[in-house]
């Protein structure tokens, strides 16, 4: 595994707890902030881009 797998594994999973608790606190915003982060992580696992990259990608459309 090599660090660009890390950080969308890492991505990913951060984004499911964003998730999880924000829908235990109520916070919309900190859920779909979740959504995105396991988005873009499992996009960059897919891919091997970086998470910048997929942002600019987003962005640009």
């Amino acid at each position: 595994m090599n660090q660009l797998q890390i950080k969308g594994n890492w991505n990913e999973i951060k984004g499911k707890l964003k998730q999880k608790y924000g829908a235990v606190i109520d916070d919309d915003s900190i859920f779909v902030e979740g959504k995105m982060d396991e988005l873009v992580g499992r996009i960059e696992i897919a891919t091997g881009k970086t998470k910048e990259t997929i942002l600019k990608e987003i962005n640009d459309l």
